[in-house]
């Protein structure tokens, strides 16, 4: 494509924040730090070679998701002779067509994966506790936290989103669309901060890593689209809107790409992984790290959007 045509497209997509419309947050940062405490505390780390950890993990989940008023179940499914799980929480309708919000909750190696993905997991906690308290949801939102994210199994058949997407495949729900909240807790306002897979992008988008990106991939865009503009609208951060083709590094780098493969509309909420963050998959992604306050912001930007596409 050329470069001229890529930078016209993305500056359509918007890239400048709306003047914010929720003066502070309704999600509790000290909840958030509780479920980012309880995710840093766990015996080993969160990933595929410890499923003791991981079913605990799984456990906890289940109970502040029940706690949270959902109708709480477990996907589990076996890779090389583990039992691996998802747990899904639908608020809402019983039946009729859903969105589905996800985040996983392994990580990469050995790191405490406080950012990547403490801050998707917490956040998915909060948006639970949150939708609750809602009255006469009109539509089935499902929340879900998968597991097998990371590698070694990034890409393949074996990641928990895949396995939930192509289950709702299989039995033929109606899925209005799909959000992953991957890594939402590391900001930075110095001048240079943030990077970019394309290097002039920082031309249209900034080089202070202070907002939120909505990441969605060209077409399919039927619920994305919509909930990108309500998201950022709603937001008290700054959130930029980023639309590309597929195949730029970094647009599919989450759980929603396994609901691309679905013919799913599906979109990320992200502070941008590594292109920002310099400790991801580091023993240095701790929590100290994050800001909360704006973790917090990022939530209730969710289900405001939820709420209005």
């Amino acid at each position: 494509m050329p470069v001229r045509l890529l930078f016209l497209l993305l500056l359509l997509a918007g890239a400048a924040s709306a003047a914010p419309l929720v003066p502070a947050p309704t999600a509790d940062s000290a909840r958030l730090r509780r479920h980012l405490r309880y995710l840093m505390s766990t015996p080993a780390p969160r990933n595929h070679q410890h499923v003791v950890v991981l079913d605990s993990v799984a456990r906890y989940l289940g109970r502040e998701l029940r706690r949270s008023g959902g109708r709480v179940s477990e996907q589990p499914y076996e890779v090389n002779g583990q039992t691996y799980r998802n747990v899904i929480a639908a608020f809402g309708p019983e039946t009729g067509p859903r969105i589905v919000v996800g985040a996983h909750y392994d990580v990469c190696g050995e790191q405490p994966g406080a950012d990547d993905n403490g801050t998707g997991v917490a956040a998915l906690l909060e948006l639970a506790r949150l939708l609750g308290q809602q009255t006469g949801l009109k539509q089935r939102i499902e929340l879900v936290a998968y597991t097998l994210e990371e590698p070694p199994y990034f890409r393949t058949r074996h990641m928990g989103s895949y396995v939930h997407a192509k289950s709702l495949h299989d039995q033929g729900a109606e899925v209005r669309g799909m959000v992953v909240l991957e890594m939402l807790g590391y900001y930075d306002e110095r001048r240079g901060s943030q990077h970019y897979p394309f290097g002039p992008l920082k031309l249209i988008y900034g080089t202070r890593g202070n907002y939120v990106t909505a990441v969605r991939k060209f077409g399919r865009g039927r619920f994305s689209r919509p909930f990108a503009r309500h998201y950022k609208r709603a937001a008290a951060l700054p959130v930029r809107r980023f639309q590309a083709p597929a195949w730029l590094p970094g647009i599919d780098f989450s759980d929603h790409l396994n609901y691309w493969k679905f013919g799913y509309s599906a979109l990320m909420l992200t502070d941008t992984s590594f292109y920002r963050n310099r400790n991801y998959h580091h023993a240095a992604d701790t929590l100290e790290k994050l800001d909360l306050h704006r973790l917090a912001l990022a939530t209730d930007a969710v289900l405001a959007a939820l709420l209005r596409v």
